[in-house]
């Protein structure tokens, strides 16, 4: 758009070459504006703005409060880290960050408040509902989420603003009991099939992978193994109850 504006300006003043001139330059600088935005490169935000190097740090930064929240640093849950960056943005990025990672590791003190409240208010509520997930899959990592790893996430939950159903919910993926499904399509025990299946529409809408497409494929894997999750309790349910 800005290229053909600054072909129209250029045409009105120096008429066919000012026209070209203007196309061409209108075409510099809207690729510069790009390459400066990173593309798409981790979330896009709603709200504000965020550089992706900024936005790594942060999330690297409540990825490092996780993995120490049980008072241990467990190396399945670093290779997990590790991993998930390379997927998204190649090795040699994946190598430069983990070395900011491993710094944030070895500090003591950093504050998941001031960070969420810098990410809650950039960010739209999908994407932090994906952060969440990614969290829970560190701490997964290493088979086993600790209540000291829950804790740590559901405090990172509200300091983030997401609603303690949403949370619950997200949690429960990570969890094998009885009410896992049920808390998944947060719904109690004794609903009618008609709210569980309203419940799972309002679920699938929520979680449904099109929302966020202004994400990186893998963190569009992580949201559609939420959506699965969905669908698996969904299905679960209705075996149970028989419609």
């Amino acid at each position: 758009m800005i290229r053909w504006i600054i072909a129209i300006i250029g045409y009105s003043l120096f008429r066919f070459p000012g026209a070209i001139l203007g196309f061409l330059l209108g075409s510099v600088f809207e690729n510069f504006n790009n390459s400066k935005g990173g593309g798409q490169s981790i979330f896009t935000q709603s709200r504000g703005q965020v550089s992706p190097a900024e936005f790594e740090l942060k999330l690297l930064s409540l990825a490092s409060i996780v993995i120490k929240a049980d008072g241990t640093v467990n190396q399945k849950e670093l290779d997990f880290v590790r991993q998930y960056f390379v997927q998204a943005y190649g090795k040699d990025h994946a190598n430069a960050t983990f070395k900011v990672f491993n710094e944030q590791i070895k500090k003591q003190e950093l504050s998941s408040q001031t960070i969420c409240s810098f990410l809650k208010q950039r960010m739209r509520y999908e994407s932090r509902l994906q952060i969440l997930h990614f969290l829970f899959s560190i701490s997964k990592a290493d088979g086993h989420v600790s209540e000291a790893e829950v804790n740590e996430i559901n405090s990172i939950s509200g300091f983030l603003g997401i609603n303690h159903r949403d949370f619950e919910s997200i949690k429960a993926m990570f969890f094998s009991n009885p009410d896992s499904a049920y808390k998944i399509l947060e719904i109690d025990r004794s609903a009618s099939a008609a709210d569980i299946k309203k419940a799972y529409r309002a679920m699938v809408k929520k979680y449904h992978p099109d929302k966020l497409q202004h994400m990186d494929e893998v963190y569009q894997k992580g949201a559609e193994e939420k959506f699965r999750k969905v669908q698996e309790a969904y299905e679960q349910i209705q075996k149970e109850k028989g419609f």
